[in-house]
């Protein structure tokens, strides 16, 4: 598995590993590694290491201290009057070999910047000078300069939120990778991410709590299994209950999704008043009708229809109401199937009940919140959840025994025991429809037998990848959800290949 470590992880991880290898030696082996990808690239002309005074500095002076012994013309900028013992002591040795420090960043000529300024050390907002440091840095990268940044980009925060920090084009994390460059801000600043070893292995004992990057493998390997002797009546049903007359095209988004996900069965659950709408427009699925006009009016008889099926997706367009609140209401006490609460499902939870209403649930539940849904349903702020949505994530899956599925640029997925982070996808996600998108799939797999948890994990990744695939055509400007249900097809094939 390829694990994702919080700042406090890795540094218990480095501390485990330094009662068999010296601080020291782990810090050779770092800067080495450093130098050895800047010879990689192979660029013609200056290279500057910016270095502060912790061990990110001291990464920096071993890595200058290598190149200076291959003749690379290498200079390092260091501004630091305090340092770590392992940083003074390579910065002494640096020295002694000929090399040169100065105070005043460099303006011109320089082809490659290494920063290792603040690292994982840093926390907060940055100080005045630092800040003057990482725009000097991102000037020379505007004049051309390839940034390659330690561990993180300096100035990014843990959770990967950074009001200024270095634009880095790529970022080596050292021992393992760090959560915070493939979290919010962190996937615009860190770049291209690869991860340097040096002998720095995860600690068994935390194993469960670190966050893992949902890759093609695990998908492949949890996707239900197609078999030549079988019928639809083998891969499940699904059913997608929304729409309302302001929002015909979500559900129509959601059936078309779950069609493409391999399910047996699918209906479209809508209000009898827009029913007329959907006829013939997805020929494959079966429509059922519910009581209302142009918004959906609960009425028990109707939603016990929903009993026999594997899946039923809650929620997309359905508009915010107390009707619509009835009816999560009536699918947590009385369906025993899979139950995907989106959008609207939410919203209305959030405003006509409460979250504790799911404690008294008899079915599997996944909500799939965007960051504003899920802060109306916590009452907490969207800057609240944001400043560590991994562990508000796992501490609502804990507290109410759903999984929750957290959408975003990077989408974590959680059943407050294990913790996914799927990387896949891209802007042209950032479309209304996409949600809508994702959660057709996610109950289509879940329909064929899939946890709601490995449902979020495996239809986040497709869908992701089927986004990518689409922008590849039309670009990220012009791909749009209904892109995303074509290239289905595509994305599968990727995954199972």
């Amino acid at each position: 598995m390829r694990y994702l470590l919080t700042n406090g992880q890795m540094r218990r991880a480095d501390e485990y590993a330094t009662r068999q290898t010296s601080a020291l030696e782990l810090m050779e082996r770092a800067g080495k590694a450093i130098a050895d990808r800047v010879q990689e690239l192979s660029f013609m002309g200056e290279i500057l290491c910016v270095c502060g005074g912790g061990n990110n500095g001291g990464d920096g002076f071993v890595c200058a201290r290598y190149l200076l012994s291959l003749n690379y013309p290498v200079t390092v900028f260091c501004n630091a009057e305090k340092f770590s013992a392992e940083t003074e002591r390579n910065r002494a040795e640096y020295l002694q070999l000929g090399g040169k420090i100065v105070s005043k960043m460099p303006s011109l000529g320089i082809a490659v910047v290494v920063d290792c300024l603040l690292g994982t050390g840093f926390k907060g907002e940055l100080k005045p000078s630092a800040k003057a440091i990482i725009e000097e840095i991102n000037t020379l990268k505007n004049q051309g300069a390839y940034v390659l940044s330690a561990d993180v980009p300096s100035g990014l925060n843990d959770n990967g939120r950074a009001e200024y920090a270095v634009y880095a084009d790529e970022t080596l994390c050292i021992g393992q990778e760090k959560l915070a460059v493939r979290l919010l801000d962190g996937l615009d600043f860190a770049g291209e991410v690869s991860t340097l070893d040096i002998g720095i292995g995860v600690l068994e004992t935390e194993k469960t709590e670190y966050a893992v990057a949902v890759e093609k493998q695990e998908v492949k390997e949890i996707l239900p299994k197609r078999k030549r002797n079988s019928h639809k009546g083998s891969y499940g049903r699904v059913a997608i209950v929304g729409g309302s007359a302001q929002y015909t095209g979500a559900p129509y988004l959601s059936t078309l999704s779950a069609l493409r996900s391999g399910v047996g069965y699918t209906t479209l659950f809508v209000a009898d008043g827009i029913a007329q709408d959907y006829i013939l427009r997805t020929p494959e699925a079966l429509i059922e009708r519910l009581d209302g006009d142009k918004e959906l009016l609960f009425n028990a008889r109707d939603f016990k229809k929903m009993h026999p099926y594997d899946a039923v997706c809650y929620g997309m367009g359905l508009g915010v109401s107390e009707e619509v609140f009835k009816g999560v209401e009536y699918l947590l006490k009385n369906y025993t199937g899979k139950l995907i609460l989106d959008a609207d499902a939410l919203n209305s939870l959030a405003k006509y009940g409460s979250a504790e209403l799911l404690i008294e649930k008899k079915c599997e539940v996944l909500i799939t919140p965007h960051v504003k849904e899920f802060s109306r349903l916590t009452l907490k702020t969207v800057d609240e959840i944001l400043s560590d949505s991994l562990e508000k994530a796992k501490n609502f899956a804990n507290a109410y025994k759903v999984s929750v599925l957290l959408k975003g640029a990077s989408t974590v997925i959680t059943d407050g025991t294990h913790t996914f982070l799927n990387l896949t996808g891209c802007s042209a996600q950032a479309k209304g429809g996409s949600g809508d998108v994702l959660a057709g799939l996610i109950g289509g797999l879940c329909a064929q037998g899939l946890s709601v948890l490995d449902g979020g994990v495996a239809g986040s990744y497709i869908a992701g990848v089927s986004a990518e695939f689409s922008s590849e055509e039309v670009t990220e400007y012009s791909a749009l959800p209904t892109d995303f249900i074509q290239a289905f097809t595509r994305a599968f094939k990727f995954v199972t290949d």
